[in-house]
């Protein structure tokens, strides 16, 4: 009974995660109007540094030489991967962005797979990703610039995946998070500043920018912590699989993000695909966003 108790706790953890991250990029959306992507992603990452610093304390295990290579590099994968999907639902659905961006640990999962059987997955991705892929013949069709900044969000997440797994060696997951994120706002910070001026510091934006970096970073991390330690990772990247689909259903119901029955079927086939990767036996990854 107790071990069900446990199980319940860990399933729990990661679903409240991942309507966190996602509830967060949807409070994220509405920030655009008053300091964009560029703002918003510099007052996420921001916040979320401090109060990964605050929980997670990592001063106490500071890298060492070379160690700062990998700590350098993820976090510059952070960053990027953060900028380009802001970037990206700018002018894209929520849902529809979180499907395409997913295809980064997805090939990830798929690449390091040698058996043949997983061919059927990476045809689902594949079939999944062009029902997505904006028709440029039609005026109304999905905007291509966003569909390609998800894509490249997706890439950025494969470095992160890649070199947080070096990292991970190197110190525990908390300081690695934090200290990615330090790497990631030391540079998008600066960035959104100069980009939005004093609008970054206005009473009616520092609030909400507060709670996207709790919602978006701080808090999904700590409760997929959680879940983690009481989990099969190969359970926890089961259920991960969902969020295109939590995605898209936090899209229409917080900001009205209509897609069609295509486009549903189209992510549909994402979460295929990364549900049937997640039974390849391999190195456990990080699904986190």
């Amino acid at each position: 009974m107790q071990i069900n108790r446990v199980l319940l706790t860990a399933i729990g953890s990661v679903l409240l995660a991942m309507v966190t991250i996602q509830s967060g990029a949807s409070l994220a959306k509405q920030l655009f109007p008053l300091v964009g992507p560029e703002g918003t992603t510099a007052l996420r990452l921001g916040f979320a540094a401090a109060v990964l610093w605050l929980v997670f304390r990592p001063w106490r295990a500071l890298p060492q030489g070379r160690d700062w290579r990998s700590i350098i590099i993820y976090g510059l994968c952070l960053g990027g991967m953060n900028i380009l999907f802001y970037l990206a639902i700018e002018r894209i659905p929520l849902g529809i962005a979180v499907a395409l961006e997913f295809t980064g640990p997805l090939a990830v999962a798929l690449f390091s797979s040698k058996r043949k059987s997983d061919l059927v997955w990476v045809a689902c991705a594949i079939a999944g990703i062009f029902l997505l892929m904006p028709d440029l013949s039609s005026a109304q069709g999905l905007d291509l610039t966003g569909a390609l900044m998800a894509l490249g969000a997706g890439a950025c997440w494969a470095g992160y995946i890649l070199f947080g797994t070096r990292t991970g060696k190197q110190a525990s997951g908390g300081i690695t998070v934090a200290l990615g994120m330090t790497v990631a706002a030391a540079v998008l910070v600066p960035i959104g500043a100069v980009s939005q001026g004093l609008a970054l510091i206005s009473w009616e934006v520092l609030p909400l920018g507060l709670l996207v970096g709790v919602l978006s970073s701080a808090l999904p991390y700590s409760l997929e912590m959680i879940a983690l330690r009481n989990m099969p990772t190969q359970a926890f990247s089961v259920l991960m699989s969902l969020e295109p689909a939590i995605a898209a259903l936090a899209g229409l119901v917080i900001l009205a993000e209509q897609l069609t029955v295509l486009q549903w079927a189209a992510i549909g086939l994402v979460i295929i695909a990364s549900i049937g990767s997640s039974f390849t036996p391999k190195k456990a990854i990080d699904m986190g966003v």
